[in-house]
């Protein structure tokens, strides 16, 4: 989606280099000119100006020349001064697309679309291309960033054939960024359009388990559409993925401590793993020989780089102990390229051969903050648990909202449960309500009938918290007179048990969750749960992330290469962000009714 936004500048910096005066007809009107002078002496011009609609011209003129210098608040205020209801429908075509480019220079998708809905726009195919590729150009990245993503895509499909060489290349990159981050089950269909063949190359790729099942998948895709653009030329990451299934991973070390505290979990890891090697091996595929090490009884990094090498290991997958992760994290060059299932220090210069994946806390805090922000909700409070691991959680959700543009109110840091109901009643001013209303009766005198109300400029709970400290919080807030207020949570409440008692008490919250327990039909997945089945309650989230982590092996040079490109994993649609940490999206459930839902996922 990022990158859909980037390359909409592109396109209509061409597009706008190429404006010029067009007057197809007297009532459609005259574009404005791409002139040689400054904006100071477009203004001037304007100023002095009889005729209204040369002065228009020149300010419109005038606020794009600030537009394109980046200088926003300067076109916006130019751009106000042009009366769009007097202007002709070539003028206010131009001047409503310039309002949405300005509205989306400062992430206001809504009012960007809002501007593009004015009537002119049915007159917008009697201008010219440059115009035209502008004006969709702006409208597919508002729809992009509303989360409209299949509306986004047609429209750069539609522009598709008004646009050349580089031009044209990028946006047909855009629309596959586009389609690709569509989730699977908004991929099937049957049209046999443009789009439903973009959709229908994505849902291949997604279904296919392996880079060699996805070669497949494009070479049968290619044979059944010949004549489609992407048939004539692959998007990168595809083109990339063919260049990474010619470069087969035969080796593989699986390094994870099988004594000590962690052995239980290493012990789930290992097993996801596994079985996700088992089955590429049972669908006639060609997977890469694994050999375990037992990292609890290293002596020496050094030495086990050079046993490693010794037998021929391409990738290292693990350690998993943190204090090995720090180690590796400070050298400046690794001798065989390491997928770590734990991660350094935030902040930490990283060799480069070193990736990092693990369940981490703060992807999900992100993750919360996403989809509040495409909910609509913009104003904060957060309840996260005493110590270092609700400070990180909280950290990572207040940097990822505030950045978004969200307002975060207050928070608070859970403890014992008997202190609860006074911090809640602290986070929505409850104890300032009883005062007011003690307040009255002492003047009145006598009794007063008054509910304590709280404070309303709240427009949703974070909360990371434990399945007990979950159950407990939401009757609080009921008695607490703000039961009404939405719950977005991290996954950490969900205990995957199935207790409907459990799950009643907290009715109404919403979670992310990894799709291993929130989608169940998963062939693996069930396999995995029949051979152990601890994997289907809360455990399974290791598991899931052993199986992803034997997604991620052959992939790591796709996704350093293509950061925009994802993989659609089991314990979340996986990417890589420029640390070379493996960053996790989850999907989302609600409890109902002693349920639980699950919910359309975030837009991208």
């Amino acid at each position: 989606m990022i990158a859909c936004l980037r390359l909409f500048s592109a396109l209509c910096l061409a597009a706008l280099l190429a404006a010029c005066a067009s007057t197809p007809s007297s009532s459609l009107g005259e574009l404005p000119r791409t002139p040689d002078a400054s904006i100071e002496q477009l203004l001037q011009q304007a100023a002095a100006s009889k005729d209204p609609e040369d002065a228009a011209l020149l300010r419109l003129s005038a606020a794009n020349q600030a537009y394109r210098q980046k200088d926003y608040v300067q076109a916006a205020r130019i751009l106000e001064q042009v009366p769009l209801e007097q202007l002709k429908p070539a003028q206010q075509i131009f001047s409503t697309t310039l309002a949405a480019e300005l509205a989306m220079s400062r992430n206001q998708p809504k009012a960007a679309l809002s501007a593009l809905s004015h009537p002119s726009m049915e007159r917008l195919a009697e201008l010219p291309p440059e115009q035209q590729v502008r004006t969709h150009s702006v409208r597919a990245a508002a729809l992009a960033a509303d989360g409209q993503t299949l509306a986004a895509a047609r429209e750069r499909i539609l522009i598709s054939p008004m646009l050349k060489g580089d031009q044209a290349a990028a946006n047909q990159e855009a629309i596959w960024t586009l389609v690709a981050s569509l989730p699977t089950d908004q991929l099937r269909g049957t049209g046999k359009d443009e789009l439903a063949g973009w959709m229908s190359l994505a849902l291949a790729i997604k279904t296919a388990g392996s880079l060699e099942q996805q070669q497949a998948a494009i070479d049968t895709w290619k044979t059944r559409n010949p004549d489609h653009p992407a048939a004539q030329q692959l998007p990168q990451s595809l083109i990339k993925l063919q260049e990474l299934a010619s470069q087969p991973l035969t080796k593989i070390a699986l390094l994870l401590p099988q004594e000590g505290q962690l052995a239980s979990v290493a012990r789930a890891l290992r097993e996801g793993f596994m079985a996700a090697h088992f089955q590429a091996q049972q669908a006639g595929l060609k997977p890469p020989a694994i050999e375990v090490f037992d990292s609890s009884r290293l002596t020496s990094l050094d030495d086990f780089y050079r046993q490693a090498q010794a037998a021929g290991v391409q990738l290292v997958v693990g350690p998993l102990e943190k204090p090995l992760v720090k180690q590796l994290s400070s050298r400046p060059q690794l001798p065989i390229t390491t997928l770590a299932l734990n991660y350094s220090e935030a902040g930490q210069s990283t060799p480069p051969q070193l990736f990092q994946f693990g369940l981490a806390a703060e992807d999900e805090a992100r993750e919360v903050s996403r989809r509040a922000w495409a909910d609509g909700m913009r104003r904060a409070v957060a309840l996260v648990p005493k110590g270092e691991w609700g400070d990180r959680v909280l950290k990572a959700f207040r940097q990822d909202w505030e950045a978004a543009g969200g307002t975060l109110i207050a928070a608070e840091h859970v403890d014992q449960p008997v202190a609860l109901a006074q911090q809640i009643a602290d986070l929505f001013q409850l104890r300032q309500s009883e005062g007011r209303a003690k307040s009255l009766q002492s003047t009145v005198g006598g009794s007063v009938s008054a509910q304590p109300s709280r404070r309303q400029d709240i427009d949703f709970i974070f909360l990371a918290a434990t399945p007990q400290q979950a159950q407990q919080i939401k009757p609080t807030l009921n008695f607490q007179y703000a039961g009404d207020v939405p719950v977005y949570a991290t996954s950490h409440l969900f205990s995957a048990s199935g207790d409907q008692a459990q799950y009643n008490d907290m009715n109404g919250i919403m979670f992310c969750e990894t799709p291993w327990l929130l989608d169940t039909g998963n062939s693996l997945r069930q396999q995995v749960v029949r051979q152990w089945p601890q994997a289907g309650g809360s455990l399974g989230r290791l598991y899931a992330m052993g199986v992803d982590a034997y997604s991620l092996a052959p992939r790591l040079g796709q996704l350093k290469a293509l950061p925009d490109n994802r993989i659609e994993g089991l314990s979340g649609s996986l990417s890589m962000n420029p640390n070379q940490r493996i960053e996790r999206q989850l999907p989302w459930a609600e409890f109902e009714g002693g349920q639980v839902k699950r919910l359309p996922d975030t837009p991208r």
